[in-house]
């Protein structure tokens, strides 16, 4: 009898229809940003926990118009005359609410997955689970709405409950995580942000750890139970030991959590950091989690090397991508970089276009090639304008061209052009002789070594 009524629930209720504006919204949402996690699987996963900010409100909106079902009809008094108790009717009904919502979950990720296959090198392992804790958090939503509806049936509680979530989920973590005004730092964040199961800024070296997805399924487990006994409540007495789950599921959740919100949870991963190397050649070297890139990447390294070699005393003679996290993760004193040998360029990851292959449109990333030879990576560095400027004019050295980047300010690309031709203009000897200085002073982390190639800090 029960599965008969789920069945029916499930062909004729609006639960069919939350799941529909789940899809239609998410599928959108994820193929507009698919050059944010083409190729990549946990990029895939932390992205399918963005939207949750979207899709979380709209299952609560969801359940709320679900929950004033008997209200709008006026049949509850018919319903309550009954033998059959509140709580076995309302469960078939949540249950079919909560197989749509976790169907459209699902069928958006399998759609997103369509551009990680084709191009996708790595699966770590907890991409499933990292992806998996939207199941619980979509559950508790949809409950959460029905008891709201049931509580309140009218027509005005679904968009009140769907603005109320996003404005939790959404504004309060931006509130609260403000960085410091001088960025150097952000305020620490409490341990309790991690309740809200968004992700965001999460570096594709990166994972999170399993006990924070942990404690996280733990808490929406006992927040969906919670919503489940609201809905099913008659007294008042038993409405106050309803909230009694979320209650626990936060006690223990909350002390165990990392303090720093995304960031305090999340850990270098290292199998994503190793080095996928072609050798044909001289040795160009990316990360497990981009070998997709590898192909694309290849042909500019080996021109830029082979630049380097031309005019550079002591020329790098390998190029291997960055293992280090972005820079927002970097202002954590774990992630501090290691500092690379003499004889290697280490350049940032590209861009990547909408099916996981590097972007190299716009003559961008040869340009930035060539300034790595005159990189390294610092800890506690704090790049000067200066710094910039002169990176650029011995990358054009290396060119023999004048520098023209592109969006400067016309003054300064005539200051820029000015360095150079200041360079060029000395004997050749002299010129490899500052070129190299420069580089070796860059290497030791020394700014104003590398300074020394503007006019005004030539000797």
């Amino acid at each position: 009898m029960t599965g008969r009524i789920l069945r029916i629930e499930l062909r004729r209720s609006a639960a069919l229809g939350v799941a529909l504006l789940l899809l239609v919204t998410g599928v959108p949402l994820l193929l507009t940003s698919t050059q944010f996690f083409a190729g990549r699987w946990m990029q895939l996963a932390v992205i399918a926990r963005s939207i949750l900010v979207v899709l979380l409100p709209l299952a609560l909106a969801g359940g709320a118009w679900l929950g004033r079902r008997d209200a709008r009809h006026r049949v509850g008094e018919l319903f309550t005359s009954t033998a059959r108790p509140r709580w076995h009717r309302t469960t078939v009904t949540a249950s079919a609410l909560a197989i749509t919502v976790v169907a459209a979950y699902i069928l958006v990720c399998l759609v997103a997955a369509g551009w990680v296959v084709p191009t996708a090198h790595y699966f770590p392992g907890a991409t499933i689970v990292v992806a998996a804790v939207g199941v619980p958090a979509l559950i508790a939503a949809g409950w959460l709405g029905m008891a709201a509806g049931r509580a309140v049936p009218r027509v005005i509680t679904a968009p009140v409950v769907a603005v109320a979530g996003f404005a939790l989920l959404g504004l309060v973590p931006e509130l609260v995580a403000q960085p410091d005004p001088d960025l150097a730092a952000f305020r620490p964040e409490p341990s309790a942000l991690l309740l809200i199961p968004v992700i965001n800024e999460l570096d594709g070296f990166q994972t999170i750890m399993p006990r924070v997805s942990a404690l996280q399924t733990l808490w929406l487990v006992a927040l969906a139970a919670t919503g489940l006994l609201l809905l099913g409540t008659v007294r008042r007495r038993a409405t106050a030991l309803a909230v009694l789950p979320a209650v626990l599921g936060a006690a223990v959740a909350v002390p165990l959590l990392p303090i720093g919100g995304t960031r305090g949870a999340a850990v270098v991963d290292p199998a994503a950091i190793e080095l996928v190397c072609d050798n044909a050649g001289p040795q160009v070297c990316v990360t497990r989690v981009h070998a997709e890139l590898l192909p694309d990447v290849v042909g500019p390294a080996r021109q830029a090397l082979a630049m380097m070699a031309a005019k550079l005393p002591n020329a790098p003679v390998r190029a291997v991508q960055t293992q280090q996290v972005t820079y927002w993760a970097r202002l954590d004193p774990r992630a501090a970089p290691a500092p690379h040998s003499a004889d290697t360029i280490v350049f940032d990851t590209p861009s990547f276009d909408r099916l996981g292959r590097a972007d190299l449109s716009g003559d961008y990333f040869l340009p930035s090639l060539l300034e790595a030879a005159w990189q390294q990576e610092c800890a506690e560095q704090s790049i000067q304008g200066d710094e910039y400027r002169a990176r650029i004019v011995a990358a054009a050295w290396l060119t023999g061209r004048p520098p023209a980047p592109t969006g400067w300010d016309p003054t300064e690309v005539e200051r820029l052009v000015g360095a150079y031709q200041a360079l060029v203009s000395l004997p050749e000897a002299e010129q490899r002789r500052r070129m190299a200085a420069a580089r070796e002073a860059a290497l030791a982390c020394q700014g104003d070594g590398l300074v020394a190639v503007l006019p005004e800090g030539q000797p």
